[in-house]
């Protein structure tokens, strides 16, 4: 059951209706397992509970996380031309570029926690530059649905078919992904404009103020971010956009990018594997997939929690725990490929820790 009755597609709806709730079985078994480790019950903090959580994700008590990727969805946005960003638009080609080189932030990290790098380009406007030697690890998927979006401020920002199809994308990728046994998926994205994208549908969804929501993305100054506040405002104030239609604003006021990213957050719950989100973009999807159907949200782990202001606000409304906080807001997925570590150790722990009896040491009294 979903939280809207506004269809969504056929391919959308099967997959919606096939996410449940977590296994109340595989957690309880993990709780036992804990408990019987040396250590007081509980006082290994958040890794138990990420431990019990990934059991409930998966119905697994011996669930693995050894084979990771993180997806990083790539688009442009038609309403940068608002000047609500410190970059040109051009730099989303070129990072994309960049991320299949192996030289960004995200292929950086990833290689430490051994995630393979994959960057979808949904909606990138202008072509990519060749890469001569593709990195290792890393590979670019084509899936543009357009040149970018148009601009929210003077039209939707993309037909609600396009915003449907943006999800499937997502949806299709899971679905190669599931055929390689991945265990855990990352989420990033890449996009000039999007965190206006993405503080538009926070605001929409959370029903937070507006400047509430609105940071500096990429560093823009006072000037700046009143553009960009203003921008937002004025395209709410057009389209109207309906918190129980998550399709209609996804499509009125989103980025390509973020669908995929919803189809992709909806294609692993209900393939039943974990997502770790990373910032405040990522969380813009999540807030779509959830509204969508109320599930999802359990099945999440916000891997940190950004310094764009918005992304408290989104947290605490989809009700995740972050795992760091680090002062991070590059995007990419870094913070995921950085929480990854962390979510593999709460498996170690569980996994790898003598139990009261097998060290033969005394247990609580």
């Amino acid at each position: 059951m979903t939280s809207s009755a506004v269809p969504v597609g056929p391919r959308v709806q099967a997959r919606l209706d096939a996410i449940d709730a977590l296994d109340e079985e595989a957690m309880a078994a993990t709780t036992i397992r804990l408990d019987s480790l040396t250590k007081p019950p509980g006082s290994l903090g958040r890794l138990e509970r990420l431990a019990i959580q990934l059991a409930g994700i998966t119905g697994r008590a011996d669930v693995r996380v050894d084979r990771r990727v993180i997806v990083v969805a790539a688009a442009d946005h038609g309403v940068a031309r608002q000047g609500v960003s410190a970059y040109p638009s051009e730099v989303t080609a070129q990072m994309v570029a960049n991320f299949v080189a192996g030289g960004a932030a995200i292929n950086v990290l990833a290689r430490g926690v051994a995630a393979e790098v994959i960057v979808v380009d949904a909606g990138v406007a202008g072509p990519i530059p060749a890469v001569a030697t593709p990195a290792s690890g890393s590979r670019l998927v084509s899936a543009r649905i357009r040149p970018g979006t148009a601009d929210m401020t003077a039209g939707p920002a993309m037909t609600r078919d396009e915003a449907v199809r943006a999800i499937e994308v997502g949806l299709d990728l899971v679905d190669e992904l599931v055929e390689t046994g991945i265990d855990i998926i990352g989420i990033g994205e890449m996009g000039i404009g999007n965190t206006t994208a993405a503080s538009a549908i926070a605001a929409v969804m959370t029903g937070g103020d507006v400047d509430l929501v609105t940071g500096r993305g990429t560093g823009i100054d006072d000037a700046g971010r009143t553009r960009k506040v203003a921008a937002i405002e004025r395209a709410i104030a057009l389209h109207r956009p309906d918190p129980t239609d998550p399709i209609g604003v996804l499509a009125a006021i989103g980025g390509l990018e973020i669908g995929v990213l919803v189809g992709t957050v909806i294609g692993a719950a209900a393939a039943r594997i974990p997502v770790v989100l990373d910032g405040f973009i990522t969380g813009a999807a999540a807030l779509i997939a959830v509204a969508l159907q109320q599930r999802i949200g359990a099945r999440l782990i916000a891997a940190h929690r950004s310094v764009e202001q918005g992304h408290a606000v989104v947290l605490e409304h989809l009700g995740l725990e972050p795992i760091l906080d680090l002062d991070l807001r590059l995007g990419e997925g870094s913070g995921a490929a950085l929480a990854m570590y962390l979510i593999g150790a709460a498996v170690r722990v569980r996994d790898e820790m003598a139990t009261f009896e097998s060290a033969s040491v005394a247990g609580p009294s």
